[in-house]
């Protein structure tokens, strides 16, 4: 998924999850967004594709109501002119900066680009041993990368209420998930200033040599002219390699020691085809990959499509409307506790849900799973409830049975149901954590996640985030 489709997505999660009262979106909402991305996509389009036109959707009717969301994207979507800016600003310095001294003096021992050339061959080393360190993995981006690519994508504000919050973890998970695409970003720019910096410093030798005569000289108080060539050698090998401007032997270094000198022409090519060899060819190099890299990251954005609010999403475009199979074992629900089932149902898997509740399986008794085409896209729930003492010789081994064939279904999980039990020992609360402890202990013994909720009076986002913990656990 490319930069922008993965940040409305991101967008639009934020929303959907932040969003428990349903007072922002409402389930009619999210219903028409699914509903209308897979008419534009067709039945056969790629996830990334339903995604992305789902959230496109979202967006545009969010917008109508409220300018949060549209403002917060603005906000945070990238600023390409940043890195236009720092890389002018680079070539503005580097030519702005006058290096040599008042009297025209360039000391071969010291050249002006002396600090330049250090600075770049010490990045050098730090990335190499960063790469070996991380073997090859994405750093964080800190520093100046982290200062370019936060100020890239300005800051948002949201509103007080529901959308602020769901805007501040739209923000954060955001920054979270682009980081490595920032960072790599940031190096391209980085890498881009840093030859326009080292080009600027040129520009303004050569431009200044126009008007101005350098002179070439050295000077020292332990070195003699034969140590001063060996330096110079080492020095100026790359610009010699690159220009084939040999470093004058060692009786023209003696001549033009300080207060003697000599045209520095030469010397000033030596320089310039040095920093350019060390300084700006692999600058841009390495510029030119990071933008590669960048290209492929901006365009191939992972969401993470086995989160559980993704794979929400796409169960239902790829399979129609869920289909929830509930088993009640030795318990017959009252109708507060059906209805309480169905509005989860509803909230979680979404209106167009197909419910079916199975007569209830008796103390001890198996139960036989229909074989058909239909199975492999149910959710299965077995309903247990908390007044029965959980036993691991029946419950656990009734669970245990169903667990064996869990690759037949989408999703298995136990649904054990408070709400006779805290209305019998609400008011000592001891009670019902021992219970939900013994349930969870013989749930985690089965290896099938459990979800405790009060039927009669279901708090509907703690449960739909506990059924997003029982799906995720799932696909773990």
């Amino acid at each position: 998924m490319d930069e922008s489709d993965a940040l409305k997505a991101v967008a639009v999660r934020a929303v959907e999850t932040a969003d428990s009262a349903r007072s922002v979106w409402s389930e009619a909402d999210r219903a028409w967004a699914s509903r209308a991305a897979a008419e534009v996509v067709g039945a056969n389009a790629s996830p990334e594709a339903f995604v992305a036109r789902r959230a496109a959707l979202a967006v545009e009717r969010l917008g109508t109501r409220e300018s949060a969301l549209p403002s917060a994207l603005r906000a945070l979507a990238w600023r390409p002119w940043i890195g236009t800016a720092v890389v002018a600003l680079a070539f503005v310095l580097g030519f702005a900066l006058d290096q040599v001294d008042a009297a025209q003096r360039v000391n071969i021992l010291a050249p002006p680009v002396l600090g330049l050339l250090a600075w770049n061959v010490a990045v050098y080393a730090l990335l190499a041993i960063g790469f070996v360190v991380r073997y090859g993995d994405a750093a964080p981006s800190r520093g100046l990368r982290g200062a370019i690519a936060r100020f890239g994508t300005g800051t948002a504000k949201p509103r007080d209420g529901t959308l602020r919050t769901a805007i501040v973890a739209f923000a954060d998970d955001w920054a979270r998930r682009a980081a490595p695409l920032y960072g790599m970003r940031a190096s391209r720019i980085l890498h881009l200033a840093a030859a326009l910096l080292a080009t600027g410093v040129l520009a303004g030798l050569y431009l200044r040599g126009l008007a101005f005569e350098y002179l070439a000289t050295w000077e020292s108080t332990f070195l003699d002219a034969a140590n001063v060539r060996t330096i110079a050698s080492w020095l100026y090998a790359p610009g010699a390699w690159a220009t084939g401007i040999a470093v004058p032997p060692v009786d023209e270094i003696a001549a033009i020691r300080a207060p003697a000198g000599e045209n520095a022409a030469r010397w000033l090519h030596l320089i310039a085809a040095t920093v350019a060899v060390v300084v700006i060819g692999p600058r841009l190099t390495l510029a030119f990959l990071a933008g590669a890299f960048e290209r492929y990251r901006a365009t191939h954005l992972p969401l993470g499509f086995d989160e559980p609010y993704f794979q929400r999403l796409l169960r239902g475009y790829r399979g129609g409307p869920a289909r929830v199979r509930v088993i009640p074992y030795s318990t017959t629900p009252a109708a507060s506790s059906m209805a309480g089932l169905e509005a989860i149902v509803a909230r979680s898997f979404g209106g167009s849900a197909a419910l079916f509740v199975a007569s209830p399986v008796a103390y001890g008794a198996e139960v036989e799973l229909p074989h058909d085409a239909t199975l492999a896209a149910t959710t299965l729930v077995v309903l247990f409830n908390a007044t029965a003492t959980p036993e691991r010789e029946t419950h656990g081994a009734f669970l245990a049975a169903l667990a064996a064939r869990r690759a037949e279904v989408e999703t298995l999980f136990a649904l054990v149901d408070e709400s006779a039990w805290n209305a019998r020992f609400g008011s000592a609360p001891s009670r019902p954590a021992e219970r939900r402890a013994a349930w969870q202990q013989l749930c985690d013994d089965a290896r099938v996640p459990a979800v405790f909720v009060d039927l009669a009076g279901p708090d509907l986002a703690a449960a739909d985030a506990a059924l997003d913990t029982a799906i995720g656990d799932r696909n773990a």
